[in-house]
């Protein structure tokens, strides 16, 4: 049992938050910006020449909520995990789910509705700049809680 939670654990965890944290930093990227009046656009009136992609930007808006939804699956796993191991009293467990909580909260308080502002009226860089700058943070938060599963500072082992 224990092979199969850590299994899915950590395969959830690549798939679901790597997807999402990939999605979150890829879409400012490619999210429209509003394009002042006198700017020079390119051939048939398109967008200037740069990455910006609306559709693009909307299926990464997608992925984002989409794996986010799916990503709860990692810390009900590894909750169950630490449960079958015996570990949920270990510190770096406690700091883990504190992180993960901090990433829960960013993801559906300031960046998912940031992707969806940016969408529906593009917006200037600043507001995106703002929007990357909260993703690095969920990545951030992400990359110390897969530092303490592996590290496991103060475990028992």
């Amino acid at each position: 049992m224990e092979d199969l939670l850590l299994s899915i654990h950590v395969l959830a965890g690549i798939v679901f938050v790597g997807g999402s944290a990939v999605a979150t930093s890829l879409f400012p990227r490619y999210a429209p910006i509003a394009v002042p009046a006198g700017t020079p656009i390119g051939p048939l009136g398109a967008e200037p020449a740069d990455e910006r992609n609306r559709s693009t930007a909307l299926v990464l808006h997608r992925i984002t909520r989409v794996y986010a939804l799916i990503g709860i699956t990692v810390p009900v796993v590894g909750i169950a995990l630490a449960l079958v191991q015996g570990r949920m009293s270990e510190t770096w467990v406690t700091v883990a789910m504190i992180l993960t909580a901090a990433a829960g909260v960013l993801l559906p308080w300031q960046i998912h509705p940031r992707q969806r502002e940016a969408l529906r009226e593009p917006g200037e860089k600043a507001a995106l700049s703002r929007l990357s700058m909260y993703s690095g943070f969920y990545n951030l938060l992400w990359a110390a809680v897969v530092v303490l599963m592996i590290v496991r500072p103060g475990s028992a082992d």
